[in-house]
């Protein structure tokens, strides 16, 4: 598994430009959700076109969040990235540009609605009361992308913890927009995956330097099970 903790150069950066290490020191859990960006067969399974090894890795932690989350009385998403003829046009730039043609038929057969690819990858812990976004960019909280700030709001939520797979592409992308529509954002280090460590790291470093905080596994639980503890104290 990637190294989770954010280098020590960005942690200089973060006590001198605000003090403390974490920006966010309590989780209220009925205001939170548990984003599980792309972990789809498309990225997780053996020789597929977007493979990435190390997200395989992260699956026990994403589920012992998910379980975590449900006990605490949090929601939790399902992201799954979604490709149509249409983003052909919509997404011109990316696909005429910068990703490479001869990959474009794979692309599609791989994250249409419904095809293998698209699908979750089978070893995690999906319990019917989820709820399951499909987004077409990079981003989920982008307008275009999807509707999940929208859904997250109808439900009082103002804070999200990033999961999944590629830390510096979709996750990251999602983390920093999710900051940008007001939410308060947490990536989760050692439940977020990349093809490349130092990539893993930068987008780390970058996110809690100016975007949110970055936390482990186990002290988002703990987090949790405070918030939740503190919620039924207050309710006595």
């Amino acid at each position: 598994m990637h190294k989770s903790e954010v280098p020590q150069y960005a942690v200089n950066a973060i006590m001198d430009r605000r003090g403390k290490l974490h920006a966010f020191e309590a989780i209220d859990p009925a205001r939170t959700a548990l984003v599980v960006v792309d972990m789809q067969n498309m990225f997780l399974e053996v020789g597929a076109p977007a493979e990435c090894p190390m997200a395989r890795e992260i699956v026990p932690n994403v589920n012992r969040l998910a379980e975590a989350v449900r006990r605490a009385g949090a929601h939790v998403v399902w992201i799954q990235m979604r490709a149509t003829e249409a983003d052909l046009e919509t997404w011109s730039v990316f696909f005429d540009e910068i990703f490479p043609a001869d990959r474009i038929p794979g692309y599609f057969e791989w994250l249409s609605e419904g095809s293998h690819g698209h699908a979750l990858w089978p070893e995690l812990d999906v319990k019917p009361g989820d709820l399951m976004v499909r987004k077409n960019r990079y981003s989920a909280f982008l307008n275009d992308s999807s509707d999940l700030a929208e859904q997250l709001r109808s439900r009082d939520i103002d804070t999200v913890l990033i999961t999944g797979t590629v830390t510096n592409v979709c996750c990251e992308s999602s983390a920093r927009d999710a900051m940008m529509r007001n939410f308060k954002t947490l990536m989760v280090g050692d439940a977020n995956a990349a093809k490349l460590e130092e990539n893993h790291l930068a987008t780390l470093a970058n996110f809690a330097q100016t975007f949110g905080d970055v936390r482990s596994t186990d002290e988002v639980i703990r987090m949790l099970e405070a918030g939740a503890a503190a919620r039924s104290d207050a309710a006595e």
